[in-house]
């Protein structure tokens, strides 16, 4: 069982942004999507959310297409935007009931995990609020609990730490290490490098809609042909070639 990748072409046209592409999540495991601005990162997202279908190629999940069984594809899927969207006419809790509804969940269970993680977001006396009230920080919050009081099979998140506080960044971390603990998959895009270095299992570097190099740190540096354990280094020694049209 994973979230798997297979030959994927695709893009917003005839002409595919995406060459190719072929990796796995597994249970348990935290991949880190990273490459610079354009390689493909937020159309690899949108295809495997389902925003887009795939030119050529398969996104499974469980052994699952969205085509043949959308709702139990969408179901075993939580999404993170790096921009949250929020109903502007819905509180925080009506956000919270229409997750509950549309995943299907315990109305009980569910609103005993939400309680918890509003306190650990500070949003636990901000239930009647609207979006309009809520910063850029504290509604990337509520799209966050939104999507692990799912307790999804696996977790898409999209460059989550911009807007976030430290104080936040620090109970998002701990929260992605309690559901790879669980046997969640997540994948995680994301230009922290130093953070994607101590807390990623696996990498997938995308260049121009190709991999140009995927695995674990050391096989990262193997790839790179350079003599560093520092993800940062070994990044600007794979992308060299690309930066200069940037």
């Amino acid at each position: 069982m994973a979230l798997e990748i297979n030959n994927l072409v695709g893009g917003y046209s005839q002409i595919p942004v995406l060459k190719k592409i072929s990796f796995q999540v597994r249970p348990g495991e935290l991949v880190g999507l990273i490459g610079l601005n354009g390689a493909g990162k937020s159309t690899t997202i949108n295809h495997i959310i389902g925003l887009l279908e795939p030119q050529q190629g398969s996104i499974k999940i469980n052994n699952v297409t969205l085509k043949q069984d959308p709702r139990k594809y969408k179901k075993s899927l939580a999404y993170i935007p790096e921009m949250p969207l929020l109903y502007p006419e819905l509180t925080l809790k009506e956000h919270l009931d229409l997750t509950i509804k549309a995943y299907d969940l315990n109305p009980t269970v569910a609103w005993k995990l939400a309680r918890q993680l509003l306190k650990v977001f500070r949003l636990d006396n901000k239930l009647t609020w609207f979006p309009a009230k809520f910063s850029k920080g504290m509604r990337q919050k509520v799209m966050i609990v939104c999507a692990f009081i799912t307790q999804a099979d696996y977790y898409i998140i999209d460059e989550p730490f911009l807007g976030l506080d430290p104080l936040a960044t620090r109970d998002l971390l701990e929260l992605i290490s309690k559901e790879k603990k669980r046997g969640a998959g997540i994948l995680m895009s994301t230009h922290v490098l130093s953070t994607a270095q101590t807390k990623c299992d696996y990498f997938v570097l995308l260049q121009a809609g190709q991999i140009k190099a995927q695995g674990d740190l050391a096989e990262l540096e193997k790839q790179s042909q350079i003599s560093s354990h520092q993800l940062e280094d070994i990044y600007f020694a794979l992308t060299k070639e690309d930066r200069q049209y940037e």
